[in-house]
């Protein structure tokens, strides 16, 4: 059976100070009036049965996802004691799900993206399902680059895997590239950018992280005993906490001879940092702003307004975020540095409140 499985748990560090650790990215309501989780949940409802979808995310923010979510039920919010990477979630997930059922499909999507064109979108994963099932594989979707981009991994395509669905066996992946490979990419033409939604059989995926990730899978294995036991929640916390974290691109999919691409024709965006949301503002200009915002003499800036109205005189290549008890302003070039940035200000008691 078919299921979904959303990505729920990140804390949007590089969208601070809009997203916060007790309200992060995904609870966020910016490119429209409904946030990127309720979006992400309303696209694959197509092709998803509404019992069959399923959230993982960290203890903390269980109670925002019922509040969000109230079709969704309870007991298909898998509760993380602790983040350690997406490699580590699906796998939680992957073997919650073959508990329950031994023939689960998974489609893995994060919860902060954007997609335009949403029946191409469901199209495309109902492919990639198709892939999945017939191929035995793990079946990823890349996005045709734009632009040179440095903050998203690539994926190269290799030959056609096959010859109704045009699917590419993953020749490799690439994590975010410096400025000059990455114009390389674009110049290739074969190289697609990662967009992190992921489609595979659940006891496949279980089986690349046997060959891969060994020392997890047996934590997995120990986890799998106890589901629906009464020791379930004390397992998951132990076994946890021997679990070094590590991300599903670098665990799995950079390693697997199993990976296959198949290319999107959809609009794609990771909303991963204000570089990318600043392309769904108002532009008033050369500049980018929402809110309570006024630009003169100015280029090139990004403003995020709030109840205070912000003036931009002979300004340029600013970020403004007025979060209401911050306000941001920077280099807009730093803004992949925002996560540094945020550590920092951890280091000080005083502003621990402000993260």
């Amino acid at each position: 059976m078919l299921y979904a499985l959303i990505l729920a748990g990140g804390k949007g560090v590089r969208l601070y100070p809009l997203s916060r650790e007790k309200s992060p990215k995904q609870f966020l309501k910016i490119i429209n009036e409904k946030s990127f989780l309720r979006n992400t949940v309303n696209r694959i409802k197509p092709i998803v049965k509404e019992d069959n979808i399923y959230v993982v995310t960290n203890d903390e923010y269980i109670d925002q996802i019922y509040d969000e979510l109230p079709e969704v039920k309870k007991e298909n919010v898998f509760k993380e004691p602790s983040n350690k990477e997406t490699a580590t979630c699906i796998a939680l997930s992957a073997v919650k799900l073959l508990k329950k059922d031994k023939d689960a499909v998974m489609i893995v999507l994060p919860s902060d993206h954007y997609i335009e064109g949403e029946k191409i979108f469901t199209e495309t994963l109902s492919k990639a399902v198709e892939i999945a099932e017939r191929k035995r594989g793990l079946v990823t979707i890349g996005v045709p680059p734009t632009r040179p981009e440095t903050g998203y991994g690539y994926i190269e395509m290799g030959e056609r895997a096959n010859s109704e669905i045009v699917a590419y066996k993953v020749a490799r992946f690439t994590e975010k590239p410096n400025i000059a490979v990455a114009k390389d990419f674009l110049l290739k033409g074969t190289y697609l950018w990662n967009s992190g939604m992921f489609v595979w059989r659940a006891d496949v995926f279980l089986r690349e992280i046997d060959k891969y990730l060994p020392k997890m899978y047996k934590n997995m294995m120990a986890i799998y005993e106890s589901i629906g036991e009464d020791n379930e929640e004390k397992v998951i916390n132990e076994q946890y906490q021997l679990i070094d974290g590590i991300s599903v691109d670098f665990g799995i999919m950079q390693k697997t001879r199993k990976g296959y691409v198949i290319k999107c024709e959809f609009g794609w965006d990771d909303i991963g940092n204000f570089a990318s949301l600043s392309r769904f503002l108002n532009c008033s200009g050369s500049n980018s702003i929402i809110g309570n915002a006024f630009m003169e003499q100015s280029e090139n800036c990004t403003v995020f307004g709030k109840k205070s109205l912000i003036i931009g005189f002979g300004i340029k290549d600013l970020l403004i975020v007025d979060a209401g008890d911050v306000v941001l302003i920077m280099d807009k070039n730093k803004d992949q540095e925002i996560k540094h940035l945020v550590t920092e200000l951890k280091k000080d008691e005083e502003f621990v409140k402000y993260i």
